[in-house]
């Protein structure tokens, strides 16, 4: 793989050849990033995604994009994204399949005030400190429904409370059917526009 390499024309691939034990180049990534796998089970209550610091390797089966603020990881733990990951987002099997042109780059998200932002970015902070009471804890374990830690289950709703009034909700949303009325009629406002 050295001389492989070394005889390359691409200098990014001649200088990977001090280590041919690695499987290729990859894009590093030079900031902190969120990791947002490609699929998740149809029983999630939220999608779960990660943060990850910019020496983790992320492989082909996740989409990762920076985040430095916190915001998109808020806006895709909530149950607004979940609500429309299940409506409008692809499927591989009955599981739920994320796709950054399908599903990400139409979430209707409306224009945030600078409030509206520190408040959804202080409740997911919420989310992610809940989950470090459990280190030990690997996201399956922290979703998973039916031993869902009831803490995390209340930062969750404070996030949801956060993104539904962000998103204009008058009140608290029960139902993912309310979420859809409110998602839509967002998607059909920016889309006149």
């Amino acid at each position: 793989m050295k001389d492989f390499r070394l005889a390359s024309n691409a200098a990014s691939t001649r200088d990977f050849a001090k280590f041919p034990h690695l499987f290729r180049q990859r894009a590093r990534q030079n900031t902190d990033f969120l990791c947002i796998p490609s699929v998740v089970s149809e029983t999630r209550k939220y999608f779960t995604a990660q943060r990850l610091s910019s020496d983790v390797i992320a492989s082909n089966l996740v989409f990762q994009t920076p985040d430095e603020t916190g915001l998109q990881f808020a806006l895709i733990s909530s149950s607004m994204f979940i609500t429309w990951q299940k409506t409008i987002g692809g499927r591989l099997k009955s599981d739920l399949r994320f796709a950054s042109t399908l599903t990400w780059y139409t979430f209707p998200v409306p224009e945030l005030s600078d409030k509206q932002r520190d408040s959804i970015i202080k409740a997911v902070q919420k989310v992610l400190d809940t989950r470090e009471l459990h280190p030990e804890r690997f996201l399956a374990d922290h979703y998973n429904w039916l031993a869902m830690d009831p803490v995390l289950m209340k930062a969750h709703d404070v996030l949801d409370r956060e993104v539904d009034k962000a998103f204009g909700a008058p009140r608290k949303l029960t139902s993912e059917r309310q979420r859809q009325e409110l998602l839509f009629e967002n998607y059909a406002y920016l889309t006149r526009e």
